[in-house]
């Protein structure tokens, strides 16, 4: 416990003292002052009478001083946790039209809507990735810095959906992930069965780390990956470097990438279907530490305790003081 004005517990203590000795030095006087017959009816109201209400004013008033000093104490308080990658496609595929205006910007809009629908105890952050991943959000509980990343996102470059999933798991576990060595064990990522990946894909997958193995990576840490289909499997044609290019939704793919963490597949489109998404979401409860004030708390207290000092005064002598 810490007090924004320590040195009233001193003043405090100095009239808690003087309050308490001037009491007992007055009953002194009193009982030497009192007759014979006044000493008897004294002795007939008892000690618990004639001293219990006065014993409860002087316990109050150092609660009151104290609660001067504005005491506060650190608390670990609970709160409900989850952690959310979002992972954008952002690949020259993705400048296809066959969502209106664009699937990139299909894609931002159902990323904007579902961090929209997070409550603030969900942290979000974000990968974006072509033939490389970067984490250009860490993980935040300010959903409109998530939003404002999502606003920047520029198309270019081929798509690795491996590269995307290790990046998100490196801003997850706060370390570099990479796949194994052929034969060797999955690195040691811990447990994170509170965090989820939510990707936003088309699907297509031109190079990079294997994107199911990256997955079954994932999996072992215990996280769930959401896949999110961007695009329709009728395709259209995008013009890169001066040739056109057919390009289309790739589901299959981006199942299996589901599947394999205990996560599903989503159309862009079904707004009920992402929804879902957000009810899956493991909170996980945490603690932090949190400075509170108890200020009110020992005021309060001092408070009732006068009024019991009063009431029995009231009830035992027909008078307070």
């Amino acid at each position: 416990m810490s007090f924004r004005y320590p040195l009233l517990l001193a003043v405090a203590l100095f009239v808690t003292a003087a309050v308490v000795t001037a009491y007992v030095l007055l009953q002194r006087r009193r009982t030497a002052a009192l007759s014979a017959a006044g000493l008897a009816r004294a002795a007939t109201r008892g000690p618990l009478r004639r001293h219990l209400p006065y014993a409860l004013f002087l316990a109050a008033l150092p609660l009151l001083l104290i609660a001067l000093a504005r005491p506060q104490a650190t608390l670990e308080v609970p709160r409900a946790a989850g952690t959310v990658m979002l992972v954008i496609d952002v690949s020259n595929s993705m400048a296809a039209d066959d969502l209106e205006p664009t699937r990139l910007a299909a894609a931002q809009q159902a990323a904007k809507s579902f961090v929209e629908a997070q409550p603030d105890s969900v942290d979000i952050g974000l990968v974006v990735f072509g033939p490389q991943a970067l984490t250009t959000q860490l993980p935040t509980e300010n959903h409109a810095d998530a939003i404002a990343a999502i606003d920047r996102l520029k198309t270019g470059g081929g798509t690795s959906l491996g590269q995307g999933i290790l990046a998100s798991l490196t801003a997850i576990v706060g370390r570099p992930v990479s796949l194994p060595e052929e034969g060797a064990p999955p690195p040691d990522l811990g447990y994170w069965p509170s965090a989820t990946i939510v990707m936003f894909s088309d699907g297509e997958d031109t190079g990079g780390p294997d994107a199911e193995f990256a997955a079954e990576l994932a999996a072992t840490a215990g996280v769930r990956i959401e896949t999110v289909g961007i695009g329709t499997t009728g395709g259209a044609t995008i013009e890169v470097d001066g040739f056109q290019v057919a390009t289309a939704l790739h589901e299959d793919l981006l199942t299996a990438i589901a599947a394999s963490t205990g996560g599903s597949y989503h159309q862009a489109r079904d707004t009920e279907s992402l929804n879902d998404v957000t009810r899956a979401i493991d909170l996980r409860i945490t603690t932090e530490d949190e400075e509170v004030e108890l200020t009110a708390v020992l005021a309060g207290a001092a408070l009732l305790i006068l009024m019991i000092g009063a009431l029995l005064m009231l009830r035992w002598s027909g008078r307070i003081l």
